[in-house]
């Protein structure tokens, strides 16, 4: 019977490779997708016909999310093995599928490969990707390991997942120049709705974030405090984003994400009153909810494109 240790950084694991399914399950393509949307919006705001500039379109989708967004899985599941040893033990890294120190090495080849296509991609591009790419190791990796703060942890995924990414969407589309006020407004409005999104995702690592003393929203203040809090952030901005709309003269959009914002206040109630056993749910029906109002905001401020 085998006696070698499944620890990542055992040294009869430190010579094999990884599986390239076990990679894939690292970078996390499920994850992908809130910075390619939040991205897409940033194109859509622009105002820029996609098909007048299609392949720095994809490139930067894939810089969104393939990239940047998988190199900040990588590196957060790099150094959070000992905390995934207890909440998700099946994870590539404590499981010993990726063995070694390959989590880390594929977390600093995916920040190079994000570095090299933002280059490429102007100014504005690049300067957002290496803001990005700073935020996801101070996020996860020490001295700074911002999560182990709920407060600014969760701050910094939403700017980075959310503000970062539409920036950079609009950017690559004006040919990396710096957007309009009303793109960065809206840009930093919904990334700091997204500081309620990351923590609905904290309420099912509790038990191992307490034990491994990182101070999540729901291990601070208590499950309930959390929720609420939660909730506030998520709605807050888009109230905000109503009254701009408003402003704007565009009620139609305006009204799409009032609409959009009472479903989530209804799902919220819900929520709120089991906050633990009912988080993923308010994640997968009340989220989608929040980032149609994403794009119905950006459809708005690209009649201003120009302005």
């Amino acid at each position: 019977m085998s006696t070698e240790s499944n620890d990542p950084l055992a040294p009869g694991l430190a010579a094999a490779y990884p599986a390239p399914s076990a990679v894939l399950e690292l970078l996390k393509p499920i994850t992908w997708f809130p910075p390619m949307w939040a991205f897409a919006c940033g194109v859509v705001s622009s105002g820029v016909p996609v098909v007048a500039n299609g392949y720095t379109a994809l490139a930067g989708m894939i810089l969104a999310g393939p990239l940047v967004c998988a190199m900040s899985q990588a590196c957060n599941d790099w150094y959070d093995r000992h905390v995934d040893a207890i909440n998700e033990p099946q994870r590539p890294i404590p499981s010993g599928r990726i063995p070694g120190r390959w989590g880390l090495y594929i977390a600093f080849v995916w920040t190079a490969l994000s570095l090299l296509v933002a280059a490429t991609l102007g100014t504005w591009v690049l300067a957002a990707t290496v803001a990005g790419v700073l935020l996801a190791w101070a996020y996860s990796a020490p001295p700074l390991r911002l999560k182990a703060n709920g407060w600014w942890g969760n701050a910094a995924c939403g700017f980075s997942y959310e503000s970062l990414a539409w920036i950079t969407g609009a950017a690559v589309m004006l040919g990396g120049a710096l957007p309009s006020a009303r793109i960065l407004v809206l840009a930093l409005l919904y990334g700091a709705g997204a500081h309620g999104i990351m923590t609905l995702n904290d309420f099912k690592a509790i038990k191992g974030d307490r034990e491994t003393g990182i101070n999540s929203l729901p291990v601070l203040l208590g499950p309930d405090r959390a929720a609420q809090v939660a909730c506030a952030f998520m709605a807050a901005p888009q109230v905000v984003v109503i009254a701009l709309l408003l402003s704007w003269g565009r009620l139609i959009e305006a009204g799409i994400v009032v609409l959009l914002l009472i479903g989530q206040l209804v799902m919220m109630r819900r929520f709120l009153r089991a906050p633990v056993a009912h988080a993923l749910w308010l994640s997968g029906f009340g989220v989608p909810l929040y980032v149609f109002g994403m794009m119905a905001s950006a459809f708005a401020v690209r009649v201003f494109a120009g302005t």
